[in-house]
């Protein structure tokens, strides 16, 4: 598998995306399961047909561009020519200021090319881009994956209590991180929020590192462009809400914070990963509905 990804990485990236949205459109058609998760997520959002439909080849393109992603030889820095920027001037002033910077993208567009093409572009300045990372059970798939994480400009620590630490620790010295923050987070390491109108069990530890080190947020998406022309990203600054307010409660932060991420979604619905479990309840929480309910 390893060899193939490498193979498939010399393969040019428009010709992978639009053999993935073909790919993208026989699992739709092949998995009834998907199909019917993918549709209840975006219809209960509020979605038509029509504004959701590209989402199914986006979804065929983004596994058919991890191989180029993550197998292409290292120190091969082709992102500056094919990535256009909107808002990176106040980005880069909030690195500048050396007080933590904390990039919020979801399941949205590439969020693997956001992670290596914002490192590449900052990383002589102001260091690595630090995310955590849970390594693949498989060891040839963790193999490919850590391949792709040691590249320049991109720094991993592990999900685990040291590794919240170390991100406090970077944060707090000025450092930088990239969260995706509609994952739903295990047991206890977090909250009930709504999210699009429906409650969803929401991560605590977004609000925490924002408010417990007094980095700036962005709001920050990768779109792919048509016809394999590149990627867009797109980043807007989201200060002064309870997401950044050391008072808030957690409901309230997190509730912020979601309705930070619809906003990026209603821009760009056609390449949001909607056949993600995004309301899925963890054993032993209370009921959702109640959870949501009380929340100020």
């Amino acid at each position: 598998m390893i060899a193939l990804f490498r193979l498939l990485a010399r393969v040019p990236l428009p010709l992978m995306h639009a053999v993935g949205g073909w790919l993208g459109w026989l699992v739709w058609w092949l998995a009834p399961t998907y199909r019917k998760r993918f549709k209840e997520n975006a219809e209960s959002a509020g979605f038509s047909p029509a504004q959701y439909r590209p989402a199914i080849a986006a979804a065929g393109a983004m596994a058919a561009e991890l191989p180029w992603l993550w197998a292409r030889p290292q120190g091969e820095s082709v992102l500056p020519r094919i990535v256009r920027w909107d808002g990176d001037a106040e980005l880069e002033a909030a690195l500048a200021a050396r007080k933590g910077v904390i990039l919020v993208s979801p399941h949205i567009g590439s969020w693997e090319t956001l992670g290596q093409a914002v490192g590449e572009r900052f990383v002589d300045a102001y260091g690595p881009i630090t995310a955590l990372f849970r390594p693949a059970r498989k060891k040839w798939m963790a193999e490919l994956i850590a391949g792709s994480r040691d590249r320049r400009g991109l720094q991993t620590l592990p999900t685990s209590v040291g590794g919240v630490r170390g991100l406090m620790r970077t944060l707090r010295a000025g450092g930088y991180t990239g969260i995706l923050p509609d994952q739903v987070p295990p047991l206890g390491q977090g909250v009930w929020a709504p999210f699009f109108g429906r409650p969803a069990y929401t991560m605590t530890l977004l609000p925490r590192l924002a408010q417990q080190t007094g980095s700036r947020v962005f709001l920050a998406v990768c779109e792919r462009l048509p016809r394999g022309a590149g990627y867009a990203i797109r980043i807007e600054a989201f200060d002064g809400t309870a997401l950044n307010d050391p008072k808030a409660t957690p409901e309230a932060a997190a509730t912020a914070m979601n309705e930070g991420i619809e906003r990026l979604i209603r821009r760009l619905p056609g390449q949001y990963v909607w056949d993600y479990a995004r309301y899925k309840q963890p054993r032993g929480e209370a009921a959702p509905g109640a959870a949501v309910e009380a929340a100020p």
